[in-house]
Parts: structure tokens; sequence; C-alpha cells
């Protein structure tokens, strides 16, 4: 994966950009690590599960629009928010569970 310009590009937000900075710094450390395409494959899983996790949320959003029930196919203890960006009772970044 070749480093990016760290413009905004096509109107996407800084927000991704800098979320995905955060994930390829943790993995570029990691033991064994040597070169990007040691990391790739864990990178695009990440980047999945995240996609999964907002379709959910889209999802759940419009069922409630329409005054519908919806069941997501990802369990409580697995959303995104719980494992991979936890936060405290206020909202905040639980750096301790982190």
């Amino acid at each position: 994966m070749a480093r990016a310009a760290k413009t905004k590009s096509n109107g996407q937000s800084g927000g991704f950009q800098q979320s995905f900075n955060a994930l390829d710094k943790v993995l570029r450390t990691e033991d064994g690590q040597t070169t990007e395409l040691d990391y790739t494959e864990q990178t695009s899983w990440m980047l999945f599960l995240k996609y999964l996790d907002d379709l959910e949320r889209q999802r759940e959003d419009e069922a409630g629009l329409k005054g519908e029930t919806y069941s997501p196919i990802i369990d409580d203890a697995h959303r995104w928010g719980v494992w991979a960006a936890p936060k405290t009772a206020s909202g905040a970044f639980d750096h301790d569970r982190h």
C-alpha cells in the first residue's frame, strides 16, 4: 500500500484518513512486520469489518425511521464500537480498554 498524500481528496473527510493512519501505524509496529505487504491483509479485514458495522448502523437507522425493528447480523459484543473504538459512559474514547 503506497503512502498517500496527507491531503483530502474526493471530498473524503479527514476522520477516515486519521483512523486509517492510526491503524497503519499500529500494524506497522507489530513484531515481524517489515513491509506494508506484511499487514495488508489485516488492514483489509479491518476496513471490511468497519464497513459491516457502518452498514448495520445504516440499516438500523432506516428501519427505525420506518417504525420497523431490525435484527443486526453482528451481535452487540462484536460491534465495532465495542472492540475497536470503545467509549466511556460519557462517550469519550476509552484508552484503558483499547
